[in-house]
């Protein structure tokens, strides 16, 4: 466990379909000291909570059962909220307009997500 490090704090949103990829995702931002502040699994559910409350970053899943995130992304860009993009399909299923953010391969490690969240939330 390491929760005296960068992200120690973090406010995130996870978005992410998948229970189980969300359950790890979860475990894995608290072992590194975030907040998750909240876990949407529908697009509906990702872009209220990106709406509304006090977040410092998120981390976007690409396909939302068969829906794309794009519009939470939009909403979050928006804000000023930084994020990372997941996905098993790498950087081709991101919209030319987000080339510029962070995409972090499934499946990862905690190790990865912790690199690519404080070079992208942090660095």
């Amino acid at each position: 466990m390491n929760t005296a490090g960068p992200l120690k704090g973090l406010r995130l949103l996870v978005v992410e379909d998948e229970t189980l990829v969300a359950m790890l995702v979860e475990d894995f931002l608290t072992d590194l000291g975030c907040v998750v502040v909240d876990v949407a699994g529908t697009l509906e559910q990702g872009l209220a909570a990106a709406s509304s409350g006090a977040i410092d970053g998120a981390i976007l899943d690409v396909n939302l059962g068969g829906a794309k995130v794009f519009p939470i992304a939009d909403v979050l860009a928006e804000r000023g909220v930084r994020f990372v993009f997941a996905t098993g399909y790498g950087p081709g299923g991101v919209e030319p307009r987000y080339a510029d953010r962070a995409i972090i391969a499934k499946p990862f490690r905690r190790e990865a997500l912790e690199r690519v969240l404080t070079d992208a939330l942090i660095g």
